[in-house]
């Protein structure tokens, strides 16, 4: 029990107030108890004093012999109890008065039975004066009735238990009342504490209060949101960390790849050409015919070349931020000049172009980086065309847009080959391709260049051959 009041605020301040309560009353009844019969025992005091004052000047206009009749009018007053009066040399004088007992004597003066066992209260005064007829100092005891104060006490007396019920009922109640008005708030505040622990903020606190409980549960409310905006803002940057960190992987993994396949596809020239010059020197069967032979190490160097270009290429591209150089270029123009480089390429696959363009298309970009970009698209459609094949070449300007394709005919690439056109030393034939020249990195070059560009390049299989294209 001790250790649940000790935990709960509620009981503590329910007990502590009830027994306030109780003490403070149980002190104002006992106060009323003692001072109102004392203040009552004052008044009657007054009063007797006034009267017998009164009293006294009456007599002290009258001989001995003619005061029985103030006396037995005195002493008839219902507040006065009894009188004694004593001469100077302090003996008791009998009372002139008609109607009083004299045989009473000082010891009836003294008390007056009031019940059983019970003796009522008597006020007594003392007063002195002389009679007209004689100097001689008398003194008048007098003493009053207090027999109300005695009722007063008893009254007090017999209240007490109602009263004590009373007042326990009372401080019960009130104080039930106080400590809920009073440890609600603290309580639901406490409530609310235990969940901004836990970090659950789906809670308000009631703001209708305007004294210092209710600025804390608005102080509350403005955390909570605040707390809440923090946290949501703190997951966003946690999940776009997580993602960045995991971007990072996957291009910290394909770099490695990336490596990985640049030394495998270097070392296989490089053998190649290691191969045949020693086949040379050594004047080892069929390698005795040097300038055949060197005319491949030639050509195989001459490829070696191209993929360390294209690798440089690729290692400027992960190098550069997204402010590289732009310029102002025409893609027409572009066009037109790479065409005319390989017009003998051109002609001697007899092959048509077809150039659907507009007289100039301008975009914003890096002119060494987009030659790249055309030039492998429209070299890898001239390259793989058969001989006599169509190659239409198309611009069109849309909503500030430039939209390219290039699409050559009498050849098709197979479906399952398509999605890992733009990896890394991808070839869909990987005969045709060393046949060719070609290092599997041009397309992926160009779909690096466009992702700096803010663009990526679509392929497709149509009806008459292969389509590349891209917007930017």
């Amino acid at each position: 029990m001790t250790k649940k009041i000790k935990s709960s605020l509620f009981a503590k301040v329910f007990l502590i107030t009830s027994v306030m309560l109780l003490c403070i009353s149980l002190l104002v009844f006992g106060m009323l108890a003692w001072l109102m019969p004392q203040t009552y025992s004052n008044r009657l005091n007054t009063i007797l004093d006034k009267r017998t004052q009164d009293f006294i000047s009456e007599l002290e206009q009258v001989p001995f012999s003619d005061s029985g009749g103030l006396f037995d009018q005195f002493v008839a007053d219902t507040e006065i109890n009894s009188v004694e009066l004593y001469n100077s040399d302090g003996d008791w004088v009998t009372l002139p008065a008609k109607e009083f007992d004299n045989e009473w004597k000082g010891n009836i003066a003294q008390t007056a039975v009031a019940g059983p066992g019970e003796t009522s209260p008597v006020l007594s005064n003392q007063y002195y004066f002389s009679f007209s007829d004689c100097s001689d100092r008398y003194t008048l005891v007098v003493y009053g009735e207090a027999e109300q104060i005695l009722e007063l006490q008893q009254s007090f007396i017999r209240v007490f238990p109602i009263i004590l019920l009373l007042v326990l009922a009372i401080a019960l109640v009130i104080s039930w009342l106080y400590s809920r008005m009073i440890t609600k708030p603290v309580l639901e505040i406490s409530r609310i504490s235990e969940k901004m622990s836990d970090l659950q903020l789906d809670w308000t606190v009631d703001e209708q209060r305007t004294d210092e409980l209710g600025t804390l549960g608005k102080s509350l409310n403005r955390l909570s949101r605040n707390l809440s905006t923090a946290l949501s803002d703190l997951q966003n940057a946690n999940r776009k960390l997580e993602a960045d960190i995991e971007h990072e992987k996957e291009l910290e993994q394909a770099r490695t790849n990336f490596f990985s396949a640049v030394s495998h596809e270097l070392k296989t020239p490089v053998t190649i050409i290691k191969g045949q010059l020693e086949g040379m020197l050594l004047g080892i069967g069929a390698y005795k015919d040097r300038e055949k032979y060197l005319t491949r190490s030639l050509e195989i160097a001459n490829t070696l070349e191209t993929m360390v270009q294209e690798i440089l290429t690729i290692s400027r591209l992960e190098t550069v931020g997204p402010d590289f150089k732009k310029d102002c270029l025409d893609c027409v123009q572009i066009i037109k000049s790479y065409l005319s480089e390989t017009e003998d390429l051109i002609a001697g696959k007899d092959l048509q172009i077809h150039l659907d363009t507009p007289p100039s298309a301008l975009i914003a970009g890096n002119k060494l980086l987009m030659g790249k970009v055309f030039s492998n698209l429209i070299g890898n459609a001239i390259k793989y065309s058969p001989q006599g094949a169509s190659i239409h070449i198309s611009i069109h300007a849309e909503h500030e847009q430039i939209k390219f394709s290039v699409e050559n005919t009498g050849a098709h690439i197979p479906e399952d080959s398509i999605p890992k056109l733009f990896d890394a030393f991808y070839r869909v034939e990987q005969s045709r391709s060393r046949k060719t020249g070609g290092s599997g990195l041009g397309l992926y070059i160009v779909q690096e260049i466009l992702h700096h560009h803010g663009s990526e390049c679509m392929v497709c299989n149509t009806q008459a051959g292969v389509k590349f294209s891209f917007t930017i």
